[in-house]
């Protein structure tokens, strides 16, 4: 039955099964007792709720806390064996996937090069599929269902409706690829497990938020930082947050080329691969053979020696100007989102964040204003080079709690319902 707010009853549990999961998810272990002021229901609903969760299997005790009155209370947690989650990061070099238990405890692994054939689609279809194939036979005896498979990829994402997620990466040569689609049909997973697939910056931000160093803020900007540039802006209006091309604002009219086939992107000079071209072009040289992450390595050991060599000076001004430009970019976002925090991540932002954060925030708040510069910090991310596929898995995870717990089922027939069914099917449960 639907109330004035047009709510049904099985809206109503399903909300406080995903409020107390959510709670002892990021809080707990918590009692019976505090769960009650920390989401807002009745001591009977907490009651009732727990009971079905604990038969699900979702939750299990964690011990036993003290009380004033003298009787111990049993303090609850979600139970981490209950799921499985898959996060995939179609990267610049490679396709990472990893399978995490449900406490986002690291159960497989495997990376796949992207070869000669880069960013050829069926290639990187073959890739995930391949490597959710690898990390589910490893981890065959890890317990609980898989409720999900999370990727993050470069691009706009668009939902086309019953097409799915469509991508839109320019820089990567994909315009319109039905990413989601294609991988259902080509998979060996059951129907009923999603594939949920959003912006590799967006995945970034939101493991920085829930787990990372975003934790407890209202609004954040958190940037990935890799062989291009990308953005994630979270704010109260989107909890989930968004991601913005940030990569391509224009800095520069008329400069150099850029990914994406525009001049005078902000990737095109802050980008990882645009830095390391920028460096080779002015002379600059690498170990033979290196790829771009052993290069940018080259880079930096060139410009900060730590044998008492003196700094390779051609290496100095490249990082100098990338500082400048980068700062320059972040004055923008934090004149435009007024974020508590910026956060910088990506394996290229924590390579080089430790050697040129304080210029590059010199360079930020010289050009903020002053207002909102004051109100914002810029600080590297906490959750390491990989957050990448630690956003993807919070994909399903999300949609999990938002489902209030309840695991991927079959889809059932269609079978037309009796009349009665439609006017009680609010109490039916």
């Amino acid at each position: 039955m639907a109330g004035l707010s047009g709510r049904t009853v099985r809206d109503l549990r399903r909300e406080s099964r995903s409020a107390v999961l959510q709670r002892l998810y990021f809080d707990g272990p918590m009692s019976r007792y505090a769960l009650g002021p920390a989401t807002g229901l009745s001591s009977g609903s907490i009651s009732n709720v727990v009971a079905e969760l604990l038969a699900d299997g979702l939750l299990e005790e964690a011990g036993v806390v003290g009380s004033d009155a003298g009787r111990p209370r049993r303090l609850l947690r979600v139970r981490p064996g209950s799921g499985r989650l898959i996060g995939v990061d179609v990267g610049e070099t490679r396709v990472r996937v990893e399978l995490f238990d449900l406490g986002l405890t690291e159960l497989a692994r495997t990376d796949r090069p992207l070869g000669p054939r880069g960013y050829d689609v069926d290639a990187v279809v073959g890739h995930v599929h391949e490597g959710i194939a690898e990390v589910l036979r490893v981890a065959e005896g890890a317990p609980g269902e898989l409720l999900g498979v999370g990727v993050g990829v470069p691009g706009i994402i668009e939902d086309a409706g019953e097409e799915g997620a469509v991508v839109h990466g320019q820089t990567i040569g994909w315009d319109a690829v039905p990413l989601e689609r294609m991988l259902r049909l080509a998979g060996q997973l059951p129907a009923e497990v999603p594939y949920l697939i959003d912006n590799g910056a967006k995945t970034l931000g939101q493991a920085e938020m829930w787990f990372g160093a975003g934790r407890g803020a209202r609004n954040a900007v958190v940037v990935l930082f890799g062989s291009g540039v990308g953005a994630c802006v979270v704010t109260e209006e989107a909890g989930q947050g968004r991601a913005v091309e940030w990569g391509h604002l224009t800095v520069r009219v008329g400069g150099r080329r850029c990914r994406c086939g525009a001049r005078g992107c902000l990737e095109a000079y802050a980008g990882a691969e645009a830095l390391v071209a920028r460096w080779r072009e002015a002379g600059g040289r690498s170990s033979a053979g290196a790829g771009e992450e052993r290069a940018l390595t080259d880079l930096l050991a060139a410009a900060r020696p730590d044998t008492g060599a003196e700094p390779d000076p051609v290496a100095v001004a490249v990082l100098a100007e990338t500082a400048e430009y980068l700062g320059a970019g972040l004055s923008d976002l934090i004149n435009l989102f007024q974020p508590e925090r910026v956060l910088i991540g990506g394996w290229a932002g924590l390579q080089l964040g430790g050697a040129f954060l304080d210029e590059v925030r010199a360079h930020a708040f010289a050009r903020a204003l002053r207002f909102p510069a004051g109100r914002s910090r810029i600080e590297l991310g906490h959750l390491g080079p990989d957050a990448v596929t630690v956003g993807a898995a919070v994909l399903p995870l999300a949609a999990f709690f938002t489902q209030g717990g309840r695991r991927p089922r079959p889809a059932p027939r269609v079978v037309a319902a009796p009349t009665w069914r439609a006017g009680l099917e609010g109490r039916l449960v």
